[in-house]
């Protein structure tokens, strides 16, 4: 099993410490790219699949560096619905 293989693992098991440097990783390796954040950009960050179209939107958390329970689960249900 590969460092990312394992890096998703970890994702679907929705841990409490999981951190946006993960995330970052994860999008990266589904083929996922950050847009570019407009003037009023702030935190909300989205993720485009160039292949697909499909958009993923989040908060990046601050002050800390790690996702809460609810981005997960939103995270994990938006990749499934893109690749089903």
């Amino acid at each position: 099993m590969s460092k990312n293989d394992k890096l998703l693992a970890r994702l679907l098991s929705q841990p409490a410490d999981f951190t946006w440097d993960e995330l970052l990783r994860v999008l990266r390796q589904l083929g996922y790219v950050e847009q570019a954040a407009g003037k009023t950009g702030g935190s909300r960050r989205a993720f485009v699949k160039a292949e697909t179209g499909v958009i993923i939107r989040l908060h990046k958390p601050h002050p800390g560096n790690t996702l809460k329970q609810y981005q997960l689960k939103q995270l994990i249900q938006q990749l499934n619905i893109a690749t089903t």
